[in-house]
């Protein structure tokens, strides 16, 4: 029952957190400069009567209280709105793209997860040697290269003059293979460096001393206890860098040409498309609330000593 109630306790402090982000996007996406009526219509064409007019049939002249819950109202019935530039509804439009988007985040995440553990690991094990020095430069490079900058690399070299894989598009696992890349090596450098850290901590604790002492091999030691303890931070960081992806398909989708939820709000930012902004960044605010719950959830299934401690 305690574990129960302390399970409720986080999904309830998620759902705040999700309600927080809605009040958050709402307002911010209310007082960035620009007037969508006028993007609109032709400036040139355009009266008074039929700017207000306009303003009046999309809601715009209610204050901003009366807006907000409607639209929270909405929101709640599933409703995200319809797109000021083609009277699209944003949440099917949003669901539609977003398997590109998921699929593009799974292999970047999966790619960071594993250059990340197996060399940050070598790099604490085997500390100050050859492949210390590999895998911090790995990390350097991964913090340090902007993904635009390194997804035009791989285009150039990977596409342009190898012909090995497509440039563009999001059709086939080929297309994913360059921007998964681009996007995972920044989370590879992350947890390189974090897991490196970490298991140098727990190496030097007492427990492993004794463990040694108890005659247990050194493989045993490292990947069974070290790991373990090592991992909690770790998992911090996979289940923030997990978050920061979703953010980070807007540029990798615009150099890629992939069609995401990425794609769709920098399209919607360059229109002035509020409702398809909010949407997209409400949508992808509930994915990091709940990608972060569950790494919340699963340090109390790694380390017992959290949940004892809880």
């Amino acid at each position: 029952m305690e574990i129960l109630n302390k399970i409720l306790l986080k999904i309830s402090t998620a759902v705040v957190s999700i309600f927080g982000s809605l009040i958050l996007v709402f307002f911010i996406i209310y007082l960035l400069p620009g007037d969508p009526v006028l993007s609109m219509l032709d400036p040139s064409t355009a009266t008074p009567e039929t700017v207000a007019n306009l303003r009046k049939e999309l809601g715009l002249d209610q204050p901003i209280y009366l807006q907000f819950s409607d639209y929270f109202v909405n929101v709640l019935h599933g409703n995200f709105g319809q797109s000021i530039v083609n009277s699209e509804p944003v949440l099917p439009k949003v669901l539609e793209h977003f398997p590109a988007t998921l699929a593009l985040t799974f292999c970047s995440a999966l790619l960071s997860i594993v250059i990340g553990l197996i060399f940050g690991v070598l790099s604490a094990i085997y500390k100050n040697k050859w492949i210390d020095f590999i895998a911090r430069l790995i990390g350097l490079f991964g913090i340090s290269m902007p993904t635009f900058w390194s997804g035009i690399l791989l285009i150039l070299f990977f596409s342009v003059f190898l012909n090995w894989f497509p440039a563009m598009g999001s059709d086939g696992w080929k297309t994913l293979v360059l921007p998964s890349i681009s996007l995972g090596f920044v989370g590879a450098g992350l947890i390189i460096r974090m897991v490196r850290t970490s298991m140098l901590e727990v190496i030097n604790e007492q427990f492993i001393v004794t463990l040694r002492a108890k005659g247990l091999s050194e493989r045993i030691i490292m990947y069974q206890h070290a790991l373990r303890n090592a991992l909690i931070p770790a998992i911090t960081i996979i289940g923030i860098h997990i978050g920061e992806l979703m953010a980070g398909t807007v540029v990798i989708e615009t150099v890629f040409s992939r069609q995401g939820i990425g794609r769709i709000v920098a399209d919607a930012i360059m229109a002035k498309d509020l409702p398809v902004i909010q949407g997209v960044v409400f949508f992808s605010a509930i994915i990091y609330v709940v990608i972060n719950l569950l790494v919340d959830l699963s340090y109390s299934i790694i380390d017992p000593r959290v949940r004892r401690s809880h």
